[in-house]
């Protein structure tokens, strides 16, 4: 059996390779046609003109979908491996849940509301996939924390704890080189403006700027590698219960007997 047919650790491998791959083409078509600066563009600035734009759009809502996917399995299996008089472990696990769904949410926001046609929205969606992103790793890393050594080792503890440091230096790199940015060009219009000369005051802070939104979204990426191994122990399954014997919206007499009620297959394979 290969590593990627255990349990359901295909998933985050997916969201994984599907979110780079996300990234490195939109950028490769727009640098390829001229689109934006080869050189730390913006993420947003990478999906604005058509073709790039409607590849970013497509592959950003489906990262979503695996994203959110993702963070609802990993409440679960928190959720059957603790006990219920775990009470900081299950609050922090429904805390993170709730992170994972908004920073999804989120990125959805950025995938289909493009900075240059409506930048409020597009900013809301940005601030809510790193912001709630970012407290879903620091989140993650505290159940790990209290999760060790019963259930996996100070490996992963030390592995996640990392990557939380690192998507922590990177947002407030993005926060302290954005604000200064706009210090320095005070008239710039971040909607429309996609490139940048180096004689420009704010052209070093909008550099910075950039890598450090790369290196977020990347902490994000690395982060759900450490899901892999954890996620090859673990399979749902969804159990579908019948009401009655028919789909009548009235009271309907069906006299043949039937000989059970319930059907259980894998959440995502098997058949009905």
């Amino acid at each position: 059996m290969w590593w990627f047919q255990q349990g359901l650790c295909w998933l985050p491998a997916a969201l994984v390779v599907w979110s780079t791959t996300a990234f490195v083409l939109s950028y490769s078509i727009a640098v390829l046609l001229g689109h934006t600066d080869p050189l730390l563009p913006y993420i947003s600035d990478t999906g604005i003109q058509v073709p790039e734009r409607c590849v970013f759009g497509f592959m950003l809502s489906i990262t979503s979908f695996l994203g959110a996917a993702t963070v609802y399995v990993r409440y679960k299996q928190v959720q059957t491996l603790t006990s219920p008089s775990e009470h900081v472990l299950h609050i922090l696990n429904a805390l993170g849940v709730l992170l994972g769904f908004l920073s999804c949410c989120g990125m959805c926001v950025i995938a289909n509301f493009q900075k240059t046609d409506l930048i409020g929205v597009h900013l809301f969606g940005a601030g809510l996939t790193f912001a709630a992103g970012a407290l879903y790793i620091l989140v993650q890393t505290g159940v790990s924390y209290r999760m060790q050594p019963r259930f996996h080792g100070k490996g992963i503890l030390w592995g996640r704890t990392l990557v939380g440091l690192w998507s922590l230096v990177s947002i407030l790199t993005l926060f302290v080189s954005s604000v200064i940015m706009y210090d320095e060009e005070p008239e710039v219009v971040l909607a429309v403006k996609v490139r940048w000369l180096s004689t420009e005051a704010g052209y070093v802070a909008h550099l910075v700027s950039a890598a450090a939104e790369w290196s977020l979204a990347f902490s994000f990426i690395a982060f759900f590698l450490t899901y892999i191994r954890d996620f090859q122990k673990l399979r749902l399954r969804v159990q579908a219960i019948l009401q009655c014997n028919h789909l009548y919206n009235y009271a309907h007499y069906d006299g043949r007997v039937h000989v059970h009620h319930g059907e259980r297959s894998p959440l995502l394979a098997g058949s009905i």
